[in-house]
């Protein structure tokens, strides 16, 4: 089943511009960059308000470089010294940006990475497009199996363990109530299925991939990683090409990294998933994402169809 975006792809984010940059932390950018700035292109997609630009230098070069200032953004600034802390410890291999260089100082964070050049897969995904995306994940998982030593990563459980009482924040209507104790059972359960040793990117969406010019796809936003099942990102990419009509569960039998996990076990993580969109769903538009919760609720519907289908339920 098909379910039409209803998001314009690529321009979900507000973000500042490199205009609107306080002009001290523009200068501490162009003197680490060893350069003057001649273009920005800010990057539209994406659901937060963080400064995300692909710069131009006057010699031609190019670099990518994310900012936030803790005194307005403070959970945004801390989402990026967090990103900059697992980018330095991710192993060789690992198809992520370079982190050049960052900077943390006068409530500003900032980080730069090598910009690549490319754009995110097609929205609805183009079957060669996920192909590459599967193949690149199951890779990195494969890479992050155990997860490299001394992060300090919270667990799958520690991180969603919030995630059943999402089912409280919303009115169950329908199947979905029809079905509720069940739910509830599978996604308390899928706090401990999708436990594991693999440090998982948690946040596996095609506005966090690129595909490059010579079509390797990139992962892109490393702000939420945890220790989990080496098979959940996977699963969580999935979600938005089963939103698009594709053959998921094809793919999950095929998959290495899922042809072997119990079906059980895939459906108390997407039990898990359903209730936090659900109910994620019906909180407050923030001001400075007016796409979040419209995404939500696609992914609320994508991910409760494929559990409701998987479980017989309709």
């Amino acid at each position: 089943m098909v379910h039409p975006l209803p998001i314009p792809v690529g321009r979900t984010a507000i973000r500042p511009t490199w205009a609107e940059l306080p002009s001290g932390v523009r200068e501490l950018i162009e003197r680490r960059l060893g350069n003057s700035v001649t273009g920005a292109v800010s990057q539209r997609s994406g659901y937060t308000p963080g400064f995300a630009s692909r710069l131009t230098l006057a010699d031609g070069s190019r670099a990518f470089v994310k900012a936030a200032d803790g005194a307005t953004r403070g959970h945004f600034a801390d989402t990026y010294r967090e990103e900059i802390r697992k980018l330095q410890a991710l192993p060789a291999g690992i198809p992520a940006p370079l982190l050049r260089w960052s900077w943390d100082a006068d409530g500003w964070v900032v980080l730069c990475l090598d910009d690549i050049a490319g754009s995110p897969p097609q929205r609805p995904w183009l079957g060669s497009e996920l192909r590459a995306a599967v193949d690149t994940v199951t890779a990195m998982s494969r890479l992050l199996t155990p997860a490299p030593d001394g992060l300090q990563l919270p667990t799958w459980r520690e991180e969603l363990g919030g995630f059943p009482a999402y089912w409280e924040r919303f009115d169950p209507q329908g199947e979905v109530a029809e079905h509720g104790e069940e739910i509830r059972e599978l996604a308390q359960s899928g706090l401990i299925v999708g436990g594991g040793d693999t440090l998982v990117h948690c946040d596996l969406r095609d506005d966090n991939l690129i595909v490059d010019d010579a079509g390797k796809m990139w992962v892109c936003d490393w702000n939420w990683p945890v220790l989990g099942a080496e098979w959940v990102d996977l699963l969580t990419l999935l979600i938005s090409a089963r939103g698009d009509g594709h053959d998921v569960d094809a793919l999950l039998v095929a998959n290495p990294l899922t042809c072997d996990v119990p079906s059980s076990d895939v459906d108390r993580v997407l039990a898990l998933l359903a209730v936090y969109f659900l109910g994620a769903k019906e909180g407050e538009t923030p001001a400075t994402s007016p796409w979040l919760r419209v995404h939500q609720r696609w992914y609320a519907n994508v991910t409760w169809s494929w559990l409701a289908e998987r479980r017989g339920w309709r």
